[in-house]
């Protein structure tokens, strides 16, 4: 695997457009090419064999083990390696459609660029990375709606609990006084609620 991720894809190219022809085949089998060694990788790294382990020792079925670790801590790793290999898959279109194509983005901005029409060539571009934007803000909504709970943000309750273990520390009283001169640090260990750093 790792062999075939270092061959040129520009190489590959010339080959998939002997075998599938002048067309959107070579493109889009490029894009993949390009795309799937880091999603593979990452993936790869978010099964975890430990966990895998004690599921096995256990008495857990394959399933099992899929549904109850390898999917959940590979969800994660899933997205991060998604997000980066969207941007990295319009490379391979591109540069497919420059090589062998009568159509597309990459054979207008070759076109262009032959001849010298240089506000065509820079709307080609801009419309790649307006593409590679949207797909990098679907693949982000899909992770959230996903693996919400493997992602922490602001509104992720975390400060709704810390807002809350503070409250139950201060007293709106004393709020003003140091924590030394306080009467409820001589309460009961029950009582005092420390808040996490």
């Amino acid at each position: 695997m790792i062999g075939f991720n270092t061959i040129p894809k520009v190489a590959v190219i010339r080959i998939l457009v002997i075998w599938f022809g002048v067309g959107t085949v070579p493109a889009v089998i490029t894009a993949f090419l390009l795309s799937f060694f880091p999603i593979l990788v990452n993936v790869a790294t978010g099964m975890e064999p430990e966990l895998q382990d004690v599921l096995r020792a256990l008495g857990a079925s394959r399933w099992q083990v899929i549904q109850k670790v390898g999917l959940p801590r590979s969800m994660p790793y899933f997205f991060a390696s998604l997000k980066v290999a969207i941007t990295v898959a319009f490379v391979g279109p591109i540069v497919a459609e420059t090589v062998a194509a009568n159509k597309g983005i990459g054979h207008l901005m070759l076109v262009a660029s032959s001849r010298f029409e240089v506000p065509l060539a820079f709307a080609g571009l801009l419309v790649t990375s307006v593409m590679g934007i949207g797909m990098y803000l679907v693949a982000e909504v899909v992770e959230r709606q996903m693996t919400g709970w493997a992602t922490r943000g602001v509104d992720s309750g975390m400060m709704a609990a810390r807002g809350q273990c503070a409250a139950a520390v201060m007293d709106p009283k004393a709020a003003g006084k140091p924590a030394s001169s306080r009467s409820d640090l001589n309460a009961s260990p029950a009582r005092l609620i420390l808040p996490s750093r």
